[in-house]
C-alpha cells in the first residue's frame, strides 16, 4: 500500500503560551513542494490567535472528502464514456457534539455541479450511480465516521 505524508510546523513566537495566548498559525508542507498557511478555525480559536486566511483542519477535512469524491467521479465517468467539462462542489461540513467535551465533523454535504459535454449525456440514474460508486470507492470517505451526503441535482 502507498504512504502519504505531510510536514506540519508550528513555532512559538514569544506569546504567553501558559495562558493560551499564542498563535495557532502554522504551515503544511507537501512532497510536491506546496506550502499551505494553516490555522485553527476562527470559530474555534478567536483572533488574533487564529488567522481566518489560513486553511483550518476542518476545512481541509471537507476539501479532502470533496476532492476524493470528485476524482473518483471523473474516473468513473471517463470509463463509462461520459465527457465531463467541469465539476465544482460547494461542500459543507457541520460540527456536532458527540460526547461531553467532544466535537466532531459529523456531517459533510457534497453539492457537486457537473457539466457534461459530448454526444453521450448521462441521465439522472446514471449520474446517481456514478455518485454512489464514487462514494463507495473514495479512500477518504472509507476512512471517516462522518455522514457524507451527496446533494447533487437530479
Amino acid at each position: 500500500m502507498s504512504e502519504h505524508t505531510a510536514f506540519v510546523r508550528w513555532e512559538r513566537s514569544g506569546e504567553d503560551f501558559a495562558k493560551g495566548h499564542y498563535s495557532r498559525v502554522h504551515q503544511w508542507r507537501f512532497d510536491g513542494g506546496v506550502v499551505v498557511s494553516a490555522s485553527a478555525s476562527p470559530d474555534v480559536v478567536r483572533a488574533p490567535w487564529s488567522d481566518p486566511a489560513g486553511v483550518d483542519p476542518e476545512e481541509a477535512f471537507v476539501a479532502a472528502i470533496s476532492s476524493c469524491h470528485m476524482l473518483w467521479f471523473l474516473s468513473l465517468a471517463s470509463e463509462r464514456g461520459f465527457v465531463v467539462e467541469s465539476y465544482e462542489d460547494q461542500a459543507v461540513g457541520r460540527m456536532g457534539r458527540i460526547a461531553p467535551q467532544r466535537q466532531a465533523v459529523t456531517d459533510v454535504a457534497l453539492r457537486p455541479r457537473i457539466v457534461f459535454g459530448g454526444d453521450r449525456q448521462p441521465d439522472s440514474a446514471a449520474i446517481a450511480a456514478l455518485h454512489d460508486e464514487a462514494h463507495e470507492r473514495c479512500f477518504i470517505a472509507n476512512s471517516v465516521k462522518s455522514t457524507i451526503r451527496i446533494e447533487a441535482p437530479r
